[in-house]
């Protein structure tokens, strides 16, 4: 719904703080005002009360109206329509409450006579006396250090009412304005500020699995929505490789699972196609035989690396010895070196144990040294050794074959990958092994390291923590 888009909720925010703040700033105006005003009418009457006081020595007799105007004139800037003056003296017989002797309207009350007697002025604003509060102000008159009599002044509070009222109905009148104002700024505000959105939207719609390469522009400016955008590029990327990857792998294992099912196929058409003896079916079904032990491995090795991604490798961990692993492994491997005239020989073992899965284990030295004999001419050594170092137990095999190159050896690791000399050298391999053993590693806790040179051999060496 539009009013749940983030350009409506930007535009909401921003005309609520706009509304709370124009009616935080116009309260403390108001405030402001009022004090102002009070304060300017209070120091007005003072100034009168105090001219009243000394002129004619506070006799009301001997002031006449149009004196007393313009002294309020003098004070207040204009001539006020209401305007109070009520002199008492102690012939009245001064009580709270009493009225002047002229019949004023100003009472006289019990605080103002008690702060007069001691010769302080007392401001009140009463109510009742006109149709607006009066402002009045009591005044001791002192005569030979002695309150003679008292001046009261007052001064209707209409003009300072209906100067509040009239900034109240200002600023009312200018909210709703300033509400539409600040919404529709607002609003052109966020739909600016989001268009490099709508763009990155638009353009990630159009995003397939076919066209993880296309770009998301940002706005150049290196704000947070360009970061966003570098991020999702960067996200693409990473999707578009993971893909490549995918498509690749999918293509290599249909190609490796192609060859031995071609033999096997092959094979039994061939058996069947004529009566054969005893011996010739016999040697048809161990080779088919073999093919299919070939497709189980590669389909076992497919499935240990898919699960090993997926984090769910079943591992039985428990104490492992790898000296007597290892011993077992160049064991099963011997008949196979020797077959290829490849000396194979444990350089230095020590006990070391770790924790580890040990069929797990034993299929990633067995990659290793099958490894390191596969590519090693006639005539060249394997040479295993077993070590510990710091924290680590250290596998190595070292072989003196044709070596990786230095642009291969990163490739090595991945899945089905061979390098062109080692497709030529190597015969049958599903390119699988390396990419097993280092996953195993890593289920582990553990790493491989490669030293090699082209022509000069390998050095594998795999890293495991050692049991605590």
């Amino acid at each position: 719904m539009p009013w749940r888009s983030i350009r409506a909720r930007l535009t909401l925010w921003y005309t609520s703080l706009f509304t709370l703040s124009f009616l935080a700033l116009g309260g403390a105006g108001y405030g402001l005002l009022s004090y102002t005003l009070s304060q300017e009418s209070d120091a007005a009457l003072r100034g009168v009360a105090q001219t009243l006081a000394e002129r004619e020595g506070g006799r009301a007799d001997s002031l006449i109206p149009g004196e007393i105007d313009e002294i309020f004139r003098q004070f207040f800037g204009f001539s006020p329509l209401e305007r109070y003056f009520e002199r008492f003296s102690p012939l009245d017989r001064l009580r709270p409450g009493a009225s002047p002797p002229g019949g004023g309207k100003i009472p006289l009350s019990q605080e103002a006579l008690k702060n007069a007697s001691r010769g302080l002025p007392t401001f009140e604003t009463l109510k009742g006396l006109a149709p607006y509060p009066v402002r009045v102000l009591t005044w001791p008159v002192v005569r030979g250090g002695r309150v003679s009599g008292l001046i009261q002044v007052g001064m209707s509070r209409e003009n300072l009412e209906k100067t509040r009222g009239g900034f109240l109905l200002i600023m009312g009148g200018m909210l709703p304005v300033a509400l539409l104002l600040a919404g529709g700024g607002g609003w052109v505000l966020a739909r600016k500020a989001l268009k490099p959105v709508d763009r990155m939207t638009e353009t990630a719609r159009k995003i397939s699995a076919e066209h993880l390469d296309r770009q998301v522009q940002g706005s150049g400016t290196g704000d947070e929505l360009d970061r966003l955008a570098r991020t999702l590029n960067e996200m693409l990327g990473r999707l578009n490789l993971a893909f490549q990857e995918i498509r690749q792998f999918s293509a290599d294992a249909s190609h490796e699972l192609q060859t031995p099912l071609t033999v096997l196929k092959g094979e039994i058409e061939v058996g069947l196609r004529a009566p054969r003896k005893p011996e010739e079916y016999q040697a048809i079904l161990r080779s088919a035989l073999e093919e299919t032990d070939r497709i189980a491995r590669l389909v076992e090795g497919l499935l240990l690396l898919s699960r090993s991604d997926a984090g769910v490798l079943r591992m039985d961990r428990r104490p492992v010895d790898l000296k007597t692993l290892a011993e077992e492994v160049i064991a099963a491997v011997r008949p196979l070196a020797e077959s290829r005239s490849v000396n194979l020989q444990a350089d230095s073992t020590e006990p070391v144990q770790v924790m580890g899965d040990p069929d797990h284990l034993r299929r990633l030295f067995l990659n290793l040294v099958d490894n390191g004999i596969k590519y090693t001419p006639g005539g060249g050594s394997v040479e295993v050794s077993l070590y510990k170092e710091e924290r680590w137990a250290c596998l190595r095999v070292k072989d003196s074959g044709i070596g990786v190159a230095a642009e291969d050896q990163e490739k090595i690791f991945r899945r089905f990958y061979r390098a062109d000399r080692a497709r030529s050298q190597g015969g049958s391999g599903s390119g699988l092994g390396l990419a097993i053993a280092k996953s195993i590693a890593e289920a582990h806790g553990g790493r491989i390291q490669l030293e090699s040179a082209e022509g000069q051999g390998s050095v594998f060496t795999v890293l495991l923590p050692l049991s605590s």
